[in-house]
């Protein structure tokens, strides 16, 4: 007897369920992979102390990661769209639980380096996984809420990095925090290989591969280039902002480092808000070209704004403000490089134009450093981050508009 066929309607029925059990899953994976980058910061000197580090040596570990978690952004990209996203995010996400329990052993700088380099080619992936697994599973007008919830997990992993790890690390020591985050990330990775799927179709229409010959428009493709660059742009404020703010205002305004992280902190917490809510309005006016690109015209503006003023007070409102322009335009970008890129290509578009945006979070605190050093002048600072985001809503303004891809 031949089985009656799948109707589009319960696909869809279904499909409308489970995306969100997808999207939760992303949520999650990308969260770990956040604390696990962030813990460094609130352990480095727990370190220092046991393995005998020097303290000028402890910015390279973060450094380390960096380089690994480029390198890997867009062949994690290229591999998804090759193999799938949930094959190359499981492997991703279950290697970085290994590697971040095995830091908890380190005995050396250079055996420290070596596993710190490792966690960031494990966590390189993460992002362009994501995306194109959020991509297959929801249309066109629901991506922009769907990626803005998602991408609230780095937003959410700062915030609870910074309350949790130094108290727990005080209570169990430094290398039985790495060893628990590597089991909580083990457990994510669990339930990505039981939970994910590649598409709502997966099982009934097979996945479309992309081919190497449709990698290369890509690196020709107008809109894309201009993409790539508005987020280098954003990038370079937005975490330059958050290496140098707490320092610049301790300089400045002889804040406590309490006072000043809670200026900061604020930024951060308008964006757990504003990502998600922008995402909606993206959704529902049809642009995120537009939203994002006011987005980045409030920040440079903030920006320059927050280099003039005084006083805690005149911080305290300025942040939250400066914290929407400062964020919530990258799950809006996302949406749109996946949307040129087209379904079988946004692995690889999304892992491609990840990997030059972090450039810009890699190069702004050696150039913003370079210019207070040179100045003393926090304005100038403030002046330096601005360029980036001007710089990318110049190069928004250009995208053209055109029949994009749907999945």
């Amino acid at each position: 007897m031949i089985k009656p066929p799948v109707s589009a309607n319960t696909q869809v029925v279904n499909a409308s369920k489970y995306r969100w059990i997808i999207l939760t899953i992303c949520t999650m994976t990308f969260f770990m992979s956040f604390v696990d980058r962030l813990a460094w910061s609130n352990l480095s000197l727990m370190v220092s102390s046991t393995i005998d580090l020097p303290l000028s040596a402890l910015g390279i570990f973060t450094t380390s990661f960096y380089i690994g978690y480029v390198l890997f952004n867009a062949l994690g990209g290229i591999l998804s769209d090759k193999i799938g996203a949930k094959t190359t995010l499981v492997m991703s996400v279950n290697a970085l639980a290994v590697l971040t329990a095995i830091f908890g052993f380190t005995q050396s700088l250079t055996q420290g380096l070596a596993i710190m380099f490792l966690m960031g080619l494990a966590a390189g992936a993460d992002y362009a996984c994501c995306i194109k697994l959020i991509v297959s599973w929801f249309e066109k007008s629901q991506r922009g809420r769907a990626i803005g919830l998602f991408m609230i997990a780095s937003s959410l992993a700062v915030a609870i990095t910074n309350l949790v790890v130094p108290t727990l690390a005080g209570a169990i020591g430094w290398r039985n925090v790495y060893h628990l985050l590597g089991v909580l990330t083990l457990v994510v990775g669990v339930f990505s290989l039981v939970l994910i799927r590649e598409s709502p179709d997966a099982g009934v229409i097979p996945p479309k591969r992309a081919t190497w010959a449709e990698f290369k428009p890509l690196l020709r493709d107008r809109n894309m280039l201009l993409l790539t660059l508005a987020g280098y742009g954003g990038f370079w404020g937005t975490w330059g902002f958050a290496f140098w703010s707490s320092t610049l205002l301790i300089k400045k305004e002889a804040f406590t480092p309490t006072e000043a992280g809670f200026i900061v902190s604020l930024a951060g917490i308008a964006a757990i808000v504003g990502k998600p809510l922008f995402g909606y309005v993206s959704d529902w006016c049809g642009n995120p070209r537009l939203i994002a690109m006011g987005g980045l015209i409030l920040f440079a503006i903030m920006l320059l704004i927050f280099g003039n003023l005084h006083g805690r007070t005149a911080f305290l409102l300025a942040a939250p403000l400066l914290g929407l322009g400062a964020f919530v335009y990258s799950p809006l970008l996302g949406v749109m490089v996946a949307e040129v890129s087209g379904p079988a290509r946004a692995g690889t578009a999304t892992g491609v134009t990840a990997a030059i945006w972090q450039l810009g979070s890699a190069i702004v605190p050696i150039a913003v450093g370079a210019v207070f050093q040179a100045t003393q002048s926090f304005n100038a600072a403030f002046i330096t981050l601005s360029i980036g985001p001007i710089i990318g809503a110049i190069a928004l303004s250009q995208v053209k508009s055109k029949q994009t891809h749907r999945v």
